[in-house]
């Protein structure tokens, strides 16, 4: 017994050498596996999307044509800098038994190694985008980092200076591609805006000339009916008359008054799902027209209209709820999407509290005909089943002016 108690303690003795051991082991893997993660650069597109946020500019400057002006200022600064002291070599060896050829030889390679580091940088500067640019710098640093271990022997390295000009230069492109695109979006959405203020004062000449041409008539029976003593047929005609100048006074009103307009919440439930809404404002004079624009060819079903709401100040009425549903929004970063994660009874409830003038029609149930005829067929079709979340592709022409554009009214 005393023999096989030695055996087992000789035998714990051998597994908490073992443990030490293999602890030891599993504590440099990690160590290794962290300083390996430390490196890595994340490249993956998906990935890096994944994380986007709200954009921040890392120079903030006025427009396009500044962060271009800047760009070539700096480009300037980068090549002065890349004859100078962009990157530096210590060799005090000889190569076949002079100091000078070893030094010749360091500054050819520290030429190599800097052409190398320009030439990843340059890569870096046009593949960035704005989701990417964090990434790309880091990449670049990790180059600048892998030339400088590569390099030890001659002490090569690339002069932290030169190295914060080239990571400025990313961001300023950065900045670049996302305020052009921004002042973009604002000129389609001034075009839109011209395009829709042409189609009201069409709208508004055709009404015009329709109302001349009854008052004209109007006018021509009550003169007739003057002449032949016709006491209640002139007193009808005059009514008429009158009730056509009412119309003609309206529509010069409507005219002088550009914040005048209907104020409409619209869905589409098989475009959009449930529970969202557009809110959005035109100043047509049949406010329908509008509607059956956004709802054509770029999406798949038309729009269900909610409400319509006219107002002497449509422009703010719409701002108003814009403001209130602000948390609601579907789109976060771009203001001029006018689609809210809310229900027609919320915006209802909204108007009801904001406005004191018509609501012309509400409607608190989405119709969706066309959408509910399409759902069961598509089911029942050759007994497949549909997905969960079917993903909706629009293929519309890329002209900022085509119609079916549902990202922008320019208030309209």
């Amino acid at each position: 017994m005393e023999a096989e108690l030695r055996e087992l303690r000789s035998a714990v003795e051998r597994s908490r050498h073992e443990f030490a051991t293999l602890d030891a082991s599993r504590q440099r893997l990690v160590a290794e596996v962290g300083t390996w993660q430390s490196q890595l650069v994340e490249t993956r597109e998906l990935a890096l999307l994944q994380e986007v946020g709200i954009y921040e500019y890392a120079h903030p400057l006025d427009s396009a044509v500044a962060y271009k002006d800047a760009l070539d200022a700096l480009k300037q600064r980068i090549k002065t800098a890349a004859k100078g002291d962009a990157v530096a070599c210590q060799v005090d060896w000889a190569v076949n038994g002079s100091v000078k050829e070893g030094q010749k030889l360091g500054r050819d390679i520290a030429k190599l190694m800097l052409r190398a580091y320009n030439t990843e940088a340059d890569n870096a500067v046009r593949a960035v985008k704005p989701h990417t640019r964090e990434a790309v710098k880091k990449r670049l640093t990790t180059t600048r980092d892998t030339i400088g271990k590569l390099g030890a022997l001659m002490r090569i390295v690339i002069s932290a200076d030169y190295h914060r000009l080239r990571l400025h230069e990313i961001d300023l492109t950065a900045d670049h591609l996302v305020k052009a695109e921004v002042e973009r979006e604002a000129a389609r959405a001034e075009r839109e805006r011209l395009r829709e203020e042409a189609k009201v004062m069409k709208e508004i000449e055709r009404e015009r000339a329709r109302l001349a041409k009854e008052r004209s008539h109007y006018a021509t029976v009550v003169a007739k009916l003057e002449a032949k003593g016709d006491l209640d047929g002139l007193a009808r005609a005059r009514e008429q008359l009158a009730s056509v100048n009412d119309a003609i006074t309206g529509v010069e009103q409507r005219a002088a008054n550009v914040r005048a307009g209907y104020v409409y919440v619209i869905s589409n439930v098989g475009a959009f799902g449930p529970d969202v809404v557009k809110i959005g404002m035109t100043r047509r004079l049949e406010p329908m027209d509008r509607v059956r624009e956004l709802g054509d060819a770029s999406v798949p079903f038309r729009f269900d209209t909610h409400a319509l709401f006219f107002s002497e100040d449509a422009v703010a009425l719409e701002t108003a709820l814009h403001q209130r549903l602000s948390h609601k929004r579907v789109n976060l970063v771009n203001p001029r999407r006018e689609f809210f994660y809310a229900t027609p009874a919320e915006v209802r409830d909204l108007l009801a509290e904001l406005g004191n003038d018509h609501v012309l029609e509400y409607n608190d149930t989405a119709e969706a005909v066309e959408w509910r005829a399409s759902d069961p067929g598509r089911r029942q079709t050759d007994g497949a089943a549909l997905p969960q979340e079917p993903v909706l592709v629009a293929v519309t022409p890329t002209d900022a002016g085509a119609d079916g554009d549902l990202s922008d009214d320019g208030g309209e």
